[in-house]
């Protein structure tokens, strides 16, 4: 993101939140911490610079604030708020505290058996239910899947994601291409629930 166009690290509060460090950065996003003035909840504020996004990307991104606000679930990341003004879009998430389970990973190692199987049932938990509401992530991977401070799974980044009608095959060739199910790669049209199984099944391996 231009700091010309769009200073963010200059801000220091947005609406009821005070901004800290920044905890990712993307084409057209920053993540920041944040703490609730009044009840001092830490939150994750995604600051998204609307003037360098085309209508495409804009159109993702109300999509994904469309979903997100529908899915409630233990294990899925969840949006709080989002506010807009003429430039920038703020959505405000709950913070998972431990970070991503690939940093994870990186930095302990393997699991042990008990400890994966307890993540796996809440990865199959958090996409199950996705799937029960008609929505398909097409981006799970070891780094969309969040950690919060009790070491328990908050699936995040639904910026792929989109509804689905069972039985209608999608197209659309989204994701991380070292996660993506073989069809993908084959040009072929594909069930949106079965790829984002067989990326589960990849992704926790």
């Amino acid at each position: 993101m231009s700091g010309k166009t769009f200073p963010v690290e200059k801000l220091v509060r947005v609406g009821y939140y005070e901004l800290e460090k920044t905890i990712g950065k993307g084409n057209f996003a920053v993540v920041k911490l944040a703490t609730h003035i009044v009840t001092r909840t830490k939150v994750a504020i995604k600051i998204i610079d609307k003037t360098v996004l085309d209508e495409e990307n804009l159109t993702k991104i109300f999509r994904e604030t469309a979903i997100l606000k529908k899915l409630r679930h233990p294990h899925i990341t969840r949006l709080y708020q989002l506010m807009e003004t003429d430039q920038t879009i703020y959505l405000v998430t709950e913070y998972a505290s431990k970070g991503e389970i690939f940093d994870h990973l990186v930095a302990k190692g393997r699991m042990s058996e008990s400890e994966a199987k307890r993540i796996f049932t809440q990865i199959v938990s958090a996409v199950g239910y996705c799937h029960s509401q008609g929505v398909v992530h097409r981006d799970l991977k070891a780094e969309n899947l969040l950690l919060d401070h009790n070491m328990n799974i908050k699936l995040a980044d639904f910026g792929f994601s989109n509804q689905f009608t069972e039985g209608c095959l999608l197209s659309t060739f989204c994701g991380s291409p070292p996660y993506a199910a073989p069809e993908l790669f084959q040009g072929l049209n594909y069930d949106g629930p079965k790829a984002d199984i067989w990326v589960s099944l990849v992704s926790i391996k």
